[in-house]
C-alpha cells in the first residue's frame, strides 16, 4: 500500500496536470499524476503546439507566394498536406516525450488510466477493466477539457470536424466552413485559407473574435475579408446534413435562411469541461454549467481535492492552467503564494494577422466607470514592420487618466504575441506611463510600437 499513497496526486496530464506534478515534486512531496491518454494532454498534443506548428507551414507558405515583394524568385512552391500534418504531429511528439523526460527526472509517479475520485483521500484508478486504489492527502483534478458540440452540428469525423479532424486532414477542403470565431476557429481559418481552401467563417456574435476589444476585432474582419475569406457574423448554422460526402449546412442570416454546401465544416463553439465520472456526487464540490468552482487558491469545497485549469472558470488557457498548477501545489506546500488575478492573464490568437492582449478592452474599461486615456500606434508608422513587410497592424493602450495606471493593451500585427508579455509584466509591477515613457526601447524592433502607443496616449507620440 505503501507504494499507492502519496502527498499529491494529479489527475490529468495537462498543462496544468504535469506542471503541478513537477513543482509537487521539486517541493519535496511525494508525486504521482493520474494520465488516461497522452502526457502533455490536449494542448500539446491536440491544440496549442500542433496549431501552430499547422500556421508556420502556412505562414512560409504565404512568404514563399509573396517572394516577389522581398526581391526574391521562387517558382513551383506547393504545399504538401501531408507533409504538414505529419511535421505538426511529430513535434506534438517530440514535446509529449519531453514531459515524459521531465516527470521522470523529477521522481513523479505515472500512474496510467482513468482517475475517480472514491472517498476521503483515495482515488479510484481504472486501466483495460482493471482498478486499483491509490491514496493522496491532497488530490488535484486537472483533466482539462474537449469540444462542445450541440444538436444537429454533430461531428462525424470525417466531413464535420472538431479540432481533431481539422488538426489532422488527409484531404485539402475546397470549400470549409468554420463556425465559431474564437481563437480556435480563427486559427483554423487562417491555416486553411493559406493552403488554398475557400473559407467561410460563421459567428453568432455581432463581431468575430467577441472576447477581443471591438476595435481589434473590426481590424482583423476587415483584413480578413481583404484576404479573401467570407465572414458572416450575427449567423448560426441550425443544422447540418452529411450525404455523398458533402455537408449541406441550413445558415440563418439575420433571420434569413439558406442552404450552402461545404466539403468540410469545422466545430469551434466552445469547450466542455471533463468533469464527468470524476466522482464529483456526494462530495461538497460544487459546479457551474459543469465547471468546478474553486477559491482564491484552487481549493474546491470538498476538503483535500483542487482543481485547476480547462475544468475551472475561465479564461480557458494552457498559460492560466500552468499558472494555477504552482499556485495550488505551493499553497498546499505552505509557502505563501498570490491569488491569480484572471484580469491580468494574456491571451493570443496565431491567426495572419496575430493578436494578442491582456486587461481591459477599452468597452469594460469605460463601463467601469475609468476615465481612460487611449493610444493608438500603427505597424505602418514602424521601420521594423516595414522592413519585415508586414505593416499592416495596429497597437493600441489604455491608461487611466487619473493615476496612469495601464488598464489594459491589444494588439493586432506581426509577431504581436511575443510582445504582450511586455505589457503583462508592466500591470503585474502596477506600471503607470511614466515607467513606460522612461523604458528605452531597442530599435529598430516592433517592441517600439509599445512605446510610441504608450506616447501617444498623453498626447507624445514622435512617429506618427
Amino acid at each position: 500500500m505503501a507504494e499507492n499513497s502519496f502527498d499529491v496526486v494529479v489527475v490529468g496530464a495537462g498543462p496544468g496536470g504535469y506542471v503541478a506534478a513537477i513543482r509537487s515534486a521539486q517541493l519535496g512531496m511525494k508525486t504521482a499524476v493520474v494520465e488516461r491518454e497522452h502526457l502533455g494532454g490536449i494542448c500539446l498534443n491536440w491544440g496549442c503546439i500542433p496549431t501552430k506548428a499547422l500556421l508556420r507551414s502556412a505562414d512560409v507558405f504565404r512568404t514563399m507566394k509573396h517572394a516577389s515583394a522581398y526581391g526574391l524568385k521562387v517558382s513551383g512552391a506547393e504545399a504538401d498536406l501531408a507533409a504538414i500534418v505529419k511535421r505538426s504531429r511529430g513535434v506534438a511528439s517530440q514535446l509529449s516525450a519531453g514531459v515524459k523526460h521531465l516527470l521522470k527526472k523529477n521522481k513523479v509517479t505515472v500512474i496510467d488510466g482513468e482517475g475517480k475520485l472514491a472517498g476521503k483521500g483515495t482515488l479510484a484508478v481504472t486501466k483495460d477493466g482493471v482498478t486499483q486504489t491509490v491514496s493522496a492527502k491532497n488530490i488535484i483534478l486537472a483533466t482539462g477539457a474537449r469540444a462542445r458540440t450541440f444538436p444537429g452540428l454533430e461531428p462525424d469525423g470525417k466531413v464535420v470536424v472538431t479540432y481533431k479532424g481539422a488538426l489532422t486532414p488527409e484531404t485539402m477542403p475546397k470549400k470549409l466552413l468554420v463556425v465559431g470565431s474564437g481563437a480556435i476557429g480563427i486559427e483554423f481559418a487562417s491555416f486553411y485559407h493559406a493552403l488554398g481552401a475557400q473559407v467561410t467563417v460563421v459567428e453568432v456574435m455581432d463581431r468575430i473574435v467577441p472576447a477581443e476589444d471591438e476595435e481589434i476585432s473590426g481590424f482583423l474582419e476587415k483584413s480578413l475579408k481583404k484576404d479573401g475569406l467570407t465572414i458572416l457574423t450575427r449567423t448560426s448554422v441550425k443544422g447540418i446534413k452529411v450525404a455523398g460526402g458533402i455537408a449541406t449546412c441550413s445558415i440563418d442570416q439575420n433571420g434569413t435562411v439558406s442552404d450552402q454546401q461545404f466539403d468540410r465544416v469545422i466545430l469551434a463553439v466552445g469547450i466542455q469541461p471533463n468533469t464527468e465520472n470524476l466522482g464529483l456526487e456526494g462530495t461538497a464540490i460544487k459546479t457551474d454549467r459543469g465547471f468546478i468552482q474553486i477559491d482564491d487558491y484552487c481549493a474546491t469545497g470538498e476538503p483535500g481535492v483542487y482543481a485547476i485549469g480547462d475544468i475551472t472558470p475561465g479564461p480557458w488557457l494552457a498559460h492560466k492552467a500552468s499558472h494555477e498548477a504552482i499556485l495550488c501545489v505551493e499553497k498546499i506546500a505552505g509557502q505563501h503564494v498570490h491569488p491569480l488575478d484572471r484580469s491580468r492573464i494574456p491571451g493570443c490568437t496565431y491567426c495572419h494577422p496575430q493578436i494578442a492582449s491582456v486587461g481591459l478592452t477599452e468597452k469594460k474599461a469605460r463601463d467601469a466607470g475609468y476615465q481612460v486615456k487611449v493610444g493608438r500606434f500603427p505597424f505602418m508608422g514602424n521601420g521594423k514592420a516595414i522592413a519585415l513587410g508586414e505593416p499592416e497592424g495596429l497597437v493600441k493602450t489604455i491608461y487611466d487618466a487619473k493615476t496612469g495606471e495601464l488598464l489594459g493593451a491589444h494588439m493586432i500585427g506581426a509577431e504581436v504575441t511575443e510582445m504582450i508579455q511586455g505589457f503583462s509584466i508592466a500591470m503585474t509591477l502596477e506600471t503607470t506611463e511614466a515607467e513606460i515613457m522612461h523604458t528605452v526601447f531597442p530599435h529598430p524592433t516592433l517592441s517600439e510600437m509599445m512605446h510610441e502607443s504608450t506616447l501617444d496616449a498623453f498626447g507624445r507620440a514622435i512617429h506618427f
